[in-house]
């Protein structure tokens, strides 16, 4: 699984930072067509291992498009943190961003008035089809009815086994049900070899996904805690005693978790797509299943990253134009062959070169039982940084469940300002 992607996607080169005014262009009025064409700026993160999939698609956009050409510079998530808020505020930087790998932090670029509103929207060949795109980004991307953004991308997290160490064990298939997920992850607990590879900090998050499977859960529509609900407590203290056993590693990064199952010593992970040609490179007999089903059903993390336009860019017109090929039939397939991520589109679940695609199939088919962490929660990166990821390191160590939820609950309902 990636860092956070604060600390994945955040390795490797940064390029240069340019806080120039929105959107220059090679012409005076910025029409486009006299002088060359019109000419927009977009920062993203990506920097990790699908950097070359965007830039293709960025690639394949400039080469189709005479009258509209885009620059992507890549630098670091955090540098993006650090700078776009106040070019954006400003009136500077780039016409377009992908501002965070959390979905919620739009609500601080609408505070300040940083963000169109997108309002070319339709089925058209230059409009954004948001009827097509993937509901959960959708409503998180959608404030008082109107849309400030499409999703850069979309992912889920399935479950990758290792074949190998499955067959070793004589286990003929991936768990099907939460019980059989802690029964099998105790089977291939031994001769140096973890169950299950868990990652407390630094990466997407996974432990949702056991609370989720369990029937708890984290906030609840109030945005008031139900960590220290009863359900919360028995879930917590399951799998917590599963570290304490040693079925599953204590303290890792997301990056160590990565290493551990490419090595071989561990037979199950929770991951999303970016991780498997990494992990078939490492030589690993990789498997592919739906995370095991929940006692409410079937369910998984979903992450996507929000791809807005500055609110003063000078072409809001080509801005939207961009946005509607990158979310277009066209480029999603382009993008999710050369990825392994499912593509943003609902309407491509039927494709035949996608359904073909292993990777690709396996994670599109968890789209419909996805869920955001924390979609909606006020200020959620605080609750996640300042109070879930220290409760699981806690509990994970060995803290009293109960007492460290309860403390847990009390930091998160006055990082939402809970009135419950």
């Amino acid at each position: 699984m990636r860092t956070t992607r604060a600390a994945l996607l955040a390795v490797g080169a940064a390029a240069a930072v340019t806080l120039a005014g929105c959107g220059g262009s090679g012409d005076d009025d910025g029409s486009g067509s006299a002088e060359g064409p019109v000419e927009l700026t977009m920062w993203t993160g990506f920097t990790g291992g699908d950097r070359a999939a965007y830039e293709e698609l960025i690639d394949t956009f400039n080469a189709t498009h005479d009258d509209i050409q885009v620059t992507m510079e890549v630098q670091p998530w955090d540098t993006i943190a650090q700078k776009l808020p106040s070019a954006w505020g400003t009136g500077q930087g780039p016409d377009l961003a992908t501002p965070s790998f959390d979905p919620n932090v739009l609500g601080r670029y609408l505070e300040t008035d940083s963000l169109l509103e997108l309002d070319a929207i339709g089925d058209g060949e230059t409009e954004i089809n948001a009827d097509q795109l993937a509901p959960a980004a959708i409503d998180a991307f959608t404030v008082d009815g109107a849309l400030y953004a499409v999703p850069a991308n979309v992912a889920t997290l399935q479950l990758y086994y290792n074949k190998a160490l499955f067959a070793a064990a004589g286990i003929d298939a991936p768990p099907a049900t939460v019980d059989d997920f802690r029964d099998v992850a105790q089977q291939l607990s031994a001769d140096g070899v973890y169950g299950l590879s868990l990652a407390e900090r630094e990466t997407i998050q996974m432990w949702p996904i056991l609370q989720w499977l369990d029937g708890a859960d984290i906030v609840g529509d109030d945005h008031c805690s139900v960590l220290d609900s009863p359900e919360s407590v028995e879930s917590l203290s399951t799998w917590a005693q599963l570290v304490i056993d040693g079925v599953a590693p204590v303290g890792l990064t997301g990056a160590e978790s990565d290493a551990l199952f490419s090595a071989g010593e561990a037979a199950m992970q929770l991951n999303g797509p970016w991780a498997a040609a990494g992990y078939t490179e490492a030589g690993i007999d990789l498997g592919v299943a739906p995370v095991p089903t929940g006692v409410d059903g079937d369910v998984t993390l979903a992450s996507t990253v929000p791809l807005a336009v500055s609110a003063d860019t000078d072409h809001p017109d080509e801005a939207q134009q961009f946005l509607a090929w990158w979310t277009g039939a066209t480029a999603q397939k382009q993008f999710a062959l050369a990825s392994g991520f499912p593509p943003v589109r609902t309407d491509l679940a039927d494709d035949p070169e996608l359904t073909a695609n292993e990777v690709v199939s396996a994670f599109a088919a968890a789209l419909p039982s996805a869920r955001l962490y924390l979609q909606g929660v006020p200020n959620a990166t605080e609750v996640d940084a300042e109070a879930y990821v220290p409760l699981i390191g806690e509990i994970t160590r060995g803290e009293d469940v109960a007492g460290a939820a309860a403390a847990a609950s009390d930091r998160i309902d006055a990082i939402t300002g809970c009135q419950g």
